[in-house]
């Protein structure tokens, strides 16, 4: 390789190298927004704290998002594309049983990790509903596509078979969760959690196991 070509090989490698940081560099500023923005809601972080969640400058969150807002609407479609993984995961490892198995693990793990950590249909709905319509249509796409996963999973006991009656179950679970969040846990919170559990798996589900991960 002349001197000229091998220039050039570098060049390309740099830039190569230079784009796949920059992806990764979005990717890190939309997951620290999202713990954020689950955290604090909408209202209550900045563009500063955003980028302090990313462990990166302000000025480094205007590279990539030309506002707060943006930063918003990507992350709702980020957390809800993160939940409809989790159902195809449950769906893939358990087979039959991954319905209630995904119900058991929304009322326990979901409800008792770190608020930045929750599920973005348990956190921002309330903040979606009050922002810009692009921000609603984007929600509701990737609701809909939450809902689609699950109808189209295996034959599992009590699970939805329309889209209906799938956004009636992932409201069920968001609500439960809230509702456990809010009366700050304990027995109560293990009762509404046992409750919707009941709810949505009847007998199929058999012995309640909605108790908080250890």
């Amino acid at each position: 390789m002349n001197n000229y070509n091998r220039r050039l090989h570098m060049s390309k490698e740099l830039l190569v190298s230079r784009s796949e940081q920059k992806v990764q560099t979005r990717q890190r500023i939309l997951e620290g927004a999202g713990r954020g923005f689950r955290k604090a809601g909408f209202g209550g972080i900045g563009v500063d704290g955003l980028a302090k969640e990313a462990g990166l400058t302000s000025g480094a969150f205007y590279v990539h998002f030309d506002s707060k807002a943006d930063a918003f609407r990507e992350s709702v479609a980020q957390g809800m594309a993160e939940l409809r993984g989790g159902v195809l995961y449950f769906q893939e490892k358990h087979g039959r049983a991954w319905w209630a198995e995904f119900v058991r693990f929304y009322l326990s793990a979901k409800r008792t990790c770190d608020l930045s950590e929750s599920c973005t249909l348990q956190t921002m709905p309330a903040e979606v509903a009050r922002s810009d319509e692009a921000s609603r249509t984007t929600f509701e796409k990737a609701l809909r596509d939450v809902a689609q996963a699950i109808v189209d999973g295996p034959a599992s006991p009590a699970a939805p078979r329309d889209i209906g009656a799938a956004c009636a179950a992932l409201s069920s679970l968001a609500g439960a969760v809230t509702l456990a969040r809010a009366v700050g846990g304990g027995a109560f919170a293990d009762q509404i959690a046992a409750g919707t559990e009941h709810a949505l798996l009847g007998a199929s589900g058999g012995k309640s196991r909605s108790k908080p991960v250890s």
